[in-house]
């Protein structure tokens, strides 16, 4: 195998070492569907992206995703964080879209290099479609918390915008942190589900600034949790704006994630519901940190 050229990026982040971390591939037409799965356990990040060619095809370039278990059809935050690597080293100038040829299909990014949301990029996300309804009494004991901890007046409910996940609306921040999985119950909720992914979230926050805080857990991914999750997040604008949870039909707001490990994330969540049409954007930051050769 020759010499492939790699980058380290934080997603999600405001700066370094925070966020989600992702790996990068570039030129990776030549490898074969074994061997970057390999690489992606090897990296042993929640995803690893491979950018088949530096040429576009069919107006957009040509990505597959991979986690440390399997392939995934989209995922946000190696979505934002593979199109600042076209932009960064690829393009190399500033451009206001690029197009990336998912598993999904394709997802359009944006950059913004000035103004209140600078060197802010920001993906469409698919139309959310929403699943079946979970009780409370079930996931609560998945998750370790009290029935009570989760707030009756909206469902637990799966959504998805690419990717399935079980959305939890718990009171308080207090039961966000208490939040544990219990593996064998976890196993068993989502052996017939399409939804393998629980993420649980409340309207208290660790930073004032922030709207919500978030906790996501993919442990059928291969990852416990994930510090940042924009198909997550996406879900979850969805989910707000269906259920009036801000007591509107469209949202603007900041969601916070990750400050349980350590790995402090910022997501910028817009979602609109115009006649039960939900158009839904998910943002963040991309900080480089490495870039080398595999060999």
């Amino acid at each position: 195998m020759e010499k492939l050229t790699f980058y380290i990026v934080d997603v999600f982040a405001e700066e370094k070492y925070a966020g989600n971390q992702l790996a990068v591939i570039r030129d990776a037409a030549g490898l074969s569907d074994g061997e970057m799965q390999n690489i992606t356990k090897e990296m042993n990040y929640s995803e690893t992206t491979f950018i088949l060619s530096d040429d576009q095809r069919n107006g957009g370039y040509d990505v597959r995703i991979f986690t440390p278990a399997q392939e995934v059809p989209f995922a946000g935050h190696p979505t934002l964080g593979t199109a600042y690597i076209i932009q960064q080293e690829i393009i190399k100038e500033p451009v206001e879209k690029i197009i990336l040829n998912l598993k999904v299909g394709r997802i359009p990014v944006t950059f913004n290099y000035n103004g209140k949301e600078k060197n802010v990029l920001r993906m469409k996300q698919i139309e959310p479609t929403f699943g079946q309804i979970v009780e409370p009494e079930q996931i609560s004991q998945v998750l370790g918390i009290n029935a009570s901890d989760i707030d009756e007046r909206f469902p637990v409910q799966e959504v998805s915008t690419g990717m399935f996940f079980i959305i939890v609306p718990l009171k308080t921040l207090d039961a966000v942190k208490r939040a544990k999985v219990a593996k064998e119950k976890y196993f068993k909720l989502i052996e017939n589900r399409q939804a393998k992914a629980i993420l649980v979230f409340c309207p208290e926050t660790y930073s004032k600034e922030n709207d919500l805080n978030v906790r996501v857990f993919v442990d059928y991914y291969g990852i416990p949790e994930d510090p940042a999750t924009g198909s997550g997040n996406g879900c979850l604008a969805g989910y707000l704006v269906k259920h009036r949870y801000f007591g509107k039909d469209q949202i603007d707001i900041r969601a916070e994630q990750g400050y349980e490990i350590a790995r402090p994330s910022l997501i910028y969540l817009r979602a609109k519901d115009t006649e039960g049409q939900i158009d839904i954007s998910v943002g963040g930051k991309v900080v480089m940190v490495a870039r080398g050769e595999l060999v």
